[in-house]
């Protein structure tokens, strides 16, 4: 039985400047033949690390035209990439890349915030955003559209899944996935300002309490070079446990903690020794207080119907159980 994994988690600097698809390819691969070199399972990448390709893009690209020029270019970065971890025997989650949708929905933006998981054993799976910042729905921005499955992968004895940034911070999602006995969930994340970067990692911090499993997140950090200015990212990178004595009371396994500037191709985080054994052992029924698997069907709310909470301009989130 599987008793630790190690995750990298490479918080990476988007103002480092490319010439091309082949030049972020090979930074990838740089940082994963490293991440392998230091005993790495997986290396996982931020939410649009796409964005860097921006720096090789034609002069102008309004807002609305950047989704559909990243996602012209993700092909051939999906074919770049998608060998490496059979090739270095290590794992990839290569962050974020937009994509077009194989059957758009009739008056959907045709666009999809999807992350790639490659194993080593050839497979790769996607994981699309389910819930979208105002941002990402702006018809006059990067105007993306909702996916609408979580995938629970086993390999390697272990049961991953991804959730993507503000996805994180949805605790019906939790809920949905804690009878499915994972032992590591991914969080790979954009988020401009500090606040944004409070929002996902407490909550990723939050989901390791609920499902009793590691919570592994990662950002980017400033912004891509292009011929305008650009509004920077905050972030860092997180491994997180459940707040466990055994585990050393405090629930932060590994951190870096959050910036928006670096130089380089920015930091990796090694979280060594996540400790999948006891993880399981805490499931089992070993932890202090969790009851386990807890679901509120039975319990009742008695209170006023609620009034005033829809906010104008917004649909509500679409009910994913």
């Amino acid at each position: 039985m599987i008793e630790t994994f190690s995750v990298a988690l490479w918080a990476t600097n988007l103002a480092v400047p490319l010439n091309g698809i082949g030049a972020w390819a090979a930074r990838v691969e740089e940082r994963l033949a490293a991440a392998k070199a230091e005993g790495a399972d997986i290396l996982v990448m931020p939410e649009y690390a796409a964005e860097q390709w921006l720096s090789f893009a034609p002069e102008g690209l309004a807002p609305h035209e950047e989704i559909p020029w990243l996602a012209a270019r993700a092909p051939e970065a999906y074919a770049a990439v998608a060998p490496l971890a059979t090739r270095h025997g290590i794992a990839l989650l290569a962050g974020t890349l937009p994509v077009a949708a194989e059957s758009p929905t009739p008056g959907e933006p045709p666009y999809l915030n999807r992350a790639w998981l490659f194993l080593p054993d050839g497979r790769a799976i996607a994981q699309d955003k389910l819930c979208l910042t105002p941002g990402e729905r702006d018809p006059k921005a990067w105007n993306l559209t909702t996916g609408n499955r979580v995938e629970v992968v086993e390999w390697g004895g272990l049961r991953l899944a991804t959730l993507i940034c503000l996805d994180v911070e949805m605790p019906a999602l939790a809920s949905l996935l804690a009878p499915y006995d994972l032992d590591v969930l991914f969080v790979p994340s954009m988020t401009e300002k500090l606040s944004g970067y409070s929002r996902v990692f407490s909550c990723a911090k939050a989901r390791a309490v609920e499902l009793q499993a590691a919570v592994c997140a990662v950002g980017c950090i400033g912004a891509a070079l292009t011929g305008k200015k650009r509004a920077g990212n905050t972030s860092g990178a997180a491994a997180y446990v459940p707040c466990e004595e055994v585990l050393g009371h405090t629930g932060t396994w590994a951190d870096i903690g959050p910036r928006d500037r670096v130089a380089g191709p920015g930091p990796v985080l090694m979280a060594r020794d996540l400790p999948i054994a006891t993880l399981r052992a805490l499931r089992r029924g070993g932890a202090e207080v969790w009851p386990g698997t807890w679901r509120a069907q039975h319990i009742q709310v008695i209170a006023p119907e609620a009034a005033g909470t829809a906010v104008p301009g917004r649909e509500p989130v679409a009910d994913l159980t």
